[in-house]
């Protein structure tokens, strides 16, 4: 969230989108694929690609943007399949890298405040799991295809933004 504002507010015409938001939106309008979503990110699992999709897809189509700053997606390599192939290709990735000690601690110190349910030790620690598992491969993926950026999450926001910056004054032609 924290580049994503950084983002937004330097580059004129981002659409921001962050996957999460709309899951956590689906969950408390209390359809039965919101309650289903609850349980699976309870678990720290990933929810069926089919309900990000369209989620995504309707986010999408709701802001008439151009250019659209996914946030937390693609989680899983059939997710970036699907979205590809349905939506449009993927112009970019940025990965931000932090070892797993850190983010447990950001994450924690998120949850003191954030009101989420999947801001606790255990889940956060199932949550890892399935990044290494299902996650990573799309970094792999994207990377030999020269569309998948890293970037190190460890020192400061605004040291962080500087690398971010450089890729997407890159790719954007700033």
């Amino acid at each position: 969230g924290t580049q994503c504002d950084k983002i937004k507010a330097t580059y004129d015409g981002v659409v921001h989108l962050s996957a999460g938001d709309l899951l956590r939106e689906e969950v408390a309008s209390g359809s039965d694929a919101g309650k289903k979503c609850e349980t699976l990110m309870k678990e720290g699992k990933l929810v069926p690609q089919s309900v990000t999709i369209t989620l995504l897809k309707n986010a999408m189509i709701k802001s008439s943007g151009k250019l659209f700053l996914i946030d937390g997606f693609p989680r899983a390599l059939d997710q970036a399949e699907t979205f590809e192939t349905s939506i449009m290709p993927c112009k970019a990735v940025l990965f931000f890298d932090c070892p797993e000690d850190e983010m447990e601690k950001r994450l924690l110190k998120r949850g003191e405040t954030s009101g989420r349910s999947d801001d606790n030790a255990a889940t956060i620690r199932k949550r890892f799991k399935t990044f290494i598992e299902q996650s990573l491969p799309v970094k792999d993926r994207y990377k030999p295809l020269g569309k998948c950026y890293e970037i190190s999450a460890v020192p400061p926001p605004d040291e962080v933004f500087v690398e971010v910056k450089k890729v997407l004054d890159g790719l954007l032609g700033a």
